[in-house]
């Protein structure tokens, strides 16, 4: 007896790999449900790539035989010893820039100037790792010991001419491996006309040595060519809720109310003044443009300054407060409030490291 042919049943199908498509149209609520390994995110046909190739253009203008390589995470950041640069997943679509500007209320990187900023910095680590920079005698001796512990917090300190500005909040202050790529960005700028803008600070040895140690790099090919990616979103099992959870908490404050000697000046409890305006309303009401003044004047992160506001309506409405003032001159007098509470902030040595 023969026994027929059993077909083999075809394998089934892999499981669809996952897309925006899948995503796109979920309320703020759903999408923060989500784990970054379920978002199908690439750097390819995105509005990061024109942002990268200008980095590449930049780069290769000066000579350099250096690319770094490029993936998507939850953060910008580049990795000790890997010649490359994480990109935070949400500059991949504008979907998640909107939920990030929900989230935080700005885009870290969100336009192309800003983003082009924020990349020549990180192409200043990548090549610090690519070519072991750190261990030159001059590069330590110039901008202090790599192996310095990264702080929680810094204390900036906004007239010092021994650092270049490039980043927001003098970030270049916060570790020797941050002013390195900071000397670094503005050194690659086009058109930064360093020479002419530090022409009398002290910062300016910084950049004579960055254009001596590019110039000795031009056309040398790196001795760490690894295209090792930390972090990046396909392995990422966290949710976006827990994500941004964790993000609004090292971005906020824990203020006691020291405010109230201010408020008071500003605004009345008087007996007479009780037919006026509430302060906490006139405060939510101009909330969002203090917090985008303060933010253009300070640099430090609208999220940070939005907590500073709200414990301030908050105080405003427990002690009863009433406008005392015409709204429009009370507007200033706050903003000029806010501004000198957010710089005792970044004065008091609890300023977040933004990268």
């Amino acid at each position: 007896m023969t026994v027929p042919d059993v077909p083999t049943p075809p394998d089934p199908a892999p499981p669809r790999a996952p897309s925006p498509e899948d995503w796109v149209d979920l309320s703020d609520e759903a999408l923060l449900d989500l784990r970054f390994n379920q978002l199908g995110l690439t750097i390819a046909g995105s509005w990061l790539e024109p942002r990268i190739a200008t980095l590449r253009e930049e780069l290769a203008s000066r000579g350099l035989g250096f690319e770094p390589h490029f993936w998507l995470s939850a953060e910008w950041f580049t990795p000790d010893g890997v010649p490359g640069i994480a990109i935070p997943f949400y500059l991949a679509h504008p979907r998640l820039m909107r939920l990030e500007k929900a989230q935080m209320l700005e885009v870290e990187g969100g336009d192309v100037d800003w983003c082009l900023k924020i990349l020549r910095h990180e192409a200043g680590h990548a090549i610090d790792n690519a070519y072991d920079l750190r261990r030159r005698r001059k590069r330590v001796k110039l901008f202090g010991k790599p192996s310095e512990p990264y702080p929680d917090f810094y204390l900036p300190r906004p007239y010092s001419k021994s650092f270049v500005l490039h980043l927001d909040s003098w970030y270049s202050q916060s570790h020797p491996d941050e002013d390195f790529a900071e000397t670094f960005a503005v050194w690659l700028t086009p058109d930064s006309d360093w020479r002419s803008r530090y022409a009398d600070w002290p910062a300016l040895r910084k950049l004579e040595y960055m254009e001596e140690l590019m110039r000795g790099l031009a056309g040398v090919r790196p001795t760490v060519r690894s295209a090792r990616q930390v972090e990046p979103i396909d392995r990422l099992r966290t949710t976006l809720r827990r994500h941004y959870a964790k993000k609004r908490e090292h971005y906020g404050l824990a203020y006691p109310n020291f405010y109230d000697r201010d408020l008071r000046r500003l605004f009345s409890d008087a007996e007479g003044d009780r037919a006026q305006k509430k302060a906490s309303r006139f405060m939510q009401a101009v909330r969002k443009d203090v917090r985008r003044l303060v933010a253009e004047w300070t640099g430090a992160y609208q999220y940070t300054i939005d907590r500073v506001l709200a414990d301030m309506i908050e105080r405003a409405d427990q002690l009863n407060l009433r406008l005392k003032e015409p709204e429009d001159q009370t507007k200033v007098d706050f903003t000029v409030l806010v501004t000198v509470q957010t710089m005792n902030y970044l004065h008091s040595g609890r300023h977040r490291v933004a990268l």
